[in-house]
């Protein structure tokens, strides 16, 4: 019989992927009431290391912010990022005259392409309660021949995202989000149009899963064998995979030609997962580039330092849009979404 577990490890920071994937992170932070900029209050950034705050403390952090929470504008080049809200708010500007702001069961999808500024800042909206935030940042690599595409932004809204429940023998309840791709014949929204997950036959599959304590359910095999698929069990007690005990923080690299049976323990389980062919390319990854060799990361620099890759149009560093402007999306070409 097939193995159909290849690799188990511990979830650290960031979290081990596989190609096309190149980095993922959680973020969950329980940030505090906001002040009238959207901001955590003075008093409460003390003892913290203002613009490199990555420790946990008093349930939350301020990353690269100094005021607002989050990554103020920086420079990518070579990839795509693609945000999952679960939680609280996210407000993104960038060079290009983009700006949004999207919450809980929201996406955004960027490719930064041929060169690109941007900032994602979480908006303390409330001001009289805590302001939750969890999200999960995933950076899907290019191939060579779409390293210099046109930089370009869309927002997955919650209402486009399929969501499928299942429920298995005993009635035990599991839901799937399907983020990108394909799952028992739902189709995710069309990520942007250069993306490696815009052509089916990559088979680029993201999945957020929750599951009621003692469901099971079942990941039906992908139709290449080749993809990677990488599983990682982020909340809960523990899960059983072919009689494998697994507990929480843990990824699990998995067959992809398999179907794979997830049983899940006492308490309520959560999953992402990331699969997808691999583009077997040359990676360098050097801060927020990723090109497919060091002269390519050097040129990367020096057009940053000459171009500003279109600069930075808006008024703010740590950029945050109107307390009540709601969920939106403002492109680059004018065009308006509003949620």
């Amino acid at each position: 019989m097939k193995k159909k577990i290849i690799l188990i490890e511990p979830l650290g920071f960031p979290w081990q992927t596989k190609d096309p994937f190149i980095f993922c992170a959680y973020h969950k932070d329980n940030y505090p009431a906001g002040d009238e900029q959207m901001g955590v209050p003075k008093e409460k950034l003390k003892g913290r290391y203002i613009g490199q705050d990555f420790t946990l403390k008093d349930g939350y952090r301020m990353y690269h912010g100094s005021h607002v929470p989050g990554f103020p504008y920086h420079p990518h080049r070579g990839f795509e990022t693609i945000t999952i809200n679960k939680e609280g708010y996210v407000d993104h500007s960038d060079s290009l005259g983009a700006a949004g702001r999207f919450g809980a069961g929201d996406v955004q999808w960027m490719t930064a392409g041929k060169g690109v500024q941007h900032s994602e800042m979480f908006p303390l909206i409330h001001k009289e309660k805590q302001n939750p935030l969890e999200i999960f940042q995933i950076w899907l690599n290019l191939p060579r021949a779409s390293k210099f595409v046109d930089p370009h932004f869309k927002m997955l809204w919650k209402e486009t995202i399929p969501t499928i429940t299942h429920l298995d023998d005993n009635h035990r309840r599991t839901v799937v989000d399907v983020i990108s791709g394909e799952l028992n014949n739902h189709k995710a929204p069309k990520p942007t149009p250069d993306s490696w997950a815009a052509k089916t036959s990559n088979e680029v599959l993201i999945l957020t899963v929750k599951m009621e304590a003692k469901a099971t359910w079942v990941l039906p095999a992908a139709v290449y064998k080749d993809s990677n698929r990488t599983l990682y069990f982020y909340k809960g007690s523990k899960i059983d995979i072919e009689n494998k005990e697994i507990k929480e923080n843990h990824l699990i690299e998995l067959a992809s030609d398999e179907d794979i049976v997830v049983k899940n323990g006492d308490q309520e389980g959560y999953l992402l997962l990331l699969q997808g062919r691999p583009i077997n390319e040359p990676i360098v990854k050097y801060g927020p580039f990723v090109m497919n060799t060091e002269e390519e990361i050097q040129e990367a620099y020096l057009d940053y330092k000459q171009t500003q890759f279109g600069g930075w149009p808006w008024s703010m560093r740590e950029q945050v849009h109107e307390r009540n402007i709601g969920r939106f999306a403002l492109h680059a070409d004018g065009r308006e979404e509003k949620k």
